[in-house]
């Protein structure tokens, strides 16, 4: 019976892997079409040796057509996997080179293997403001697929510094956020980054990762070259305004196009929480931060605990649990989450609802010390949010009050306003004749805020309900 249980886990992480490269084969297709440019296929025999440039090509696992630069015209064609030589800095800048063993655990603790790289969809993902000065300029362009929770963490960092960060009238909050030019995106993002780091820094130290023009080591045989992690030099810092101005002045490290930016973002904050503790946070549930899912790398919910709170907890409940459900001890202990963060975490899934498995998230990420919220309402993830600091400390704020939703998809013309009514008792009316499965006809992102303010009824003030 095992055997048969371990063959059919390895067939599945074969065809996951199989999903994987065929969706980065299309994405080639695409890029290279969309630039009147034919994919040629290339037979390569088993025996050819390898020259210097296939061993300096940007992702060994893309497909053979892509490993060669194309030069038309004498113009040439940069390959999106490729960070540009202007986005990487000098290796004289004073930072620690990465080891071949720091990047062996490094690829470890993010997918449980040496082998595995990140596949196109990560490695094209940056942070990248909407237009400034516009209704949407303080939201970023987030991309689908397993980078979007990444960057929706960062984005509600970005609201708290917008909006608490800065000294503004109360009552021109909301007005401020369609007011943010580019200087102020920048700094946003520069503060945002930095928050997230010190905290998986215990407040004490943090390190941002970024790359060099030059190799740092000649990786083992049983790792995989990707051709920039092998470039990345670590600065760390003891003052949390030390690493918010050395963030601020590498922001094209983060925010340019072909930088690599989430992934550069999701190393430093590897980095700044340390290998040991984030492997210390874990629990028998969890021994990495990333998993394939339909042929993509998505977070765990280790990785969002981390982002969230700079711990990596496997889990959304509070504190540790030491017995199950019917009282018994476990043989090991669950870990949770242990204390409030300035961002919450709200989570609604309609599978796993109608099917009683939807994990109750605890009052720790419920209830944050600011009224932001990170969403993950049916595996996408978006933005709640209150420009009223005191809707979590005075309960007579949460009769009625408004709630704003951003969406991180680049539809989204002006930010959703919805009225939170806790004490109208419609919502219990109506959900009485639908035989208690209010799920089958409430919009998910409702049924997302019952789960904080249980029985509410929700206005879209004329906006389409999204979800």
């Amino acid at each position: 019976m095992d055997g048969s249980v371990d063959n059919t886990e390895c067939a599945c992480s074969e065809l996951e892997e199989i999903l994987q490269q065929i969706s980065d084969l299309d994405k080639w297709r695409e890029i290279f079409n969309s630039r009147g440019l034919e994919l040629r296929e290339c037979n390569v025999k088993g025996n050819t040796e390898k020259t210097k440039a296939d061993e300096d090509s940007d992702d060994t696992s893309r497909p053979t057509a892509s490993n060669h630069h194309i030069n038309p015209q004498n113009n040439q064609l940069t390959v999106p996997y490729s960070i540009p030589p202007t986005l990487a800095v000098s290796p004289s800048l004073g930072g620690q080179p990465l080891s071949p063993e720091l990047a062996v655990s490094l690829r470890k603790i993010l997918f449980g293997n040496t082998f595995h790289v990140f596949n196109y969809e990560w490695k094209k993902t940056f942070f990248n403001f909407r237009e400034p000065f516009s209704d949407m300029s303080y939201a970023l362009e987030t991309e689908k697929g397993g980078t979007r929770a990444i960057q929706m963490v960062v984005q509600a960092h970005v609201i708290k510094y917008l909006l608490f960060g800065r000294q503004l009238n109360s009552d021109c909050k909301m007005q401020s956020m369609k007011e943010v030019g580019k200087k102020e995106q920048r700094r946003a993002l520069a503060t945002a980054l930095t928050d997230i780091l010190w905290t998986a820094g215990e407040e004490q130290t943090a390190t941002v990762s970024l790359v060099t023009s030059d190799r740092c080591f000649t990786p083992h045989l049983d790792y995989k070259l990707d051709s920039f992690t092998e470039r990345l030099q670590l600065f760390t810092f003891n003052k949390k305004e030390d690493v918010r101005a050395f963030i601020y002045d590498h922001m094209q490290s983060f925010k340019e196009e072909g930088s690599h930016g989430v992934i550069l973002f999701l190393y430093s904050l590897i980095f700044s929480r340390s290998i040991d503790r984030i492997r210390e946070d874990f629990d028998f549930t969890t021994s990495h931060l990333l998993h394939l899912s339909l042929g993509n790398f998505v977070c765990r919910q280790a990785l969002l605990n981390l982002l969230l709170r700079g711990r990596a907890s496997p889990n959304v409940f509070n504190g540790t649990l030491h017995n199950d459900e019917q009282g018994k001890p476990l043989a090991q202990p669950l870990h949770g989450v242990l204390t409030r963060s300035d961002v919450g975490y709200l989570l609604w899934n309609r599978e796993e609802a109608e099917h009683a498995k939807l994990p109750q998230v605890g009052s720790m990420l419920k209830t944050p010390k600011l009224p932001i919220w990170v969403c993950n309402i049916n595996g996408t993830y978006s933005v709640l949010f209150s420009p009223n600091r005191s809707l979590l400390s005075d309960w007579r704020m949460e009769h009625l009050f408004h709630l704003y939703f951003c969406n991180g998809q680049p539809t989204q013309s002006h930010t959703a306003m919805l009225t939170i009514d806790t004490h109208s008792h419609h919502w219990e009316a109506e959900n009485t004749d639908i035989q208690g499965e209010p799920e089958k006809k409430f919009p998910s992102v409702e049924m997302t805020i019952r789960t904080k303010w249980e029985g509410a009824v929700i206005d879209w003030n004329g906006t389409v309900p999204f979800f």
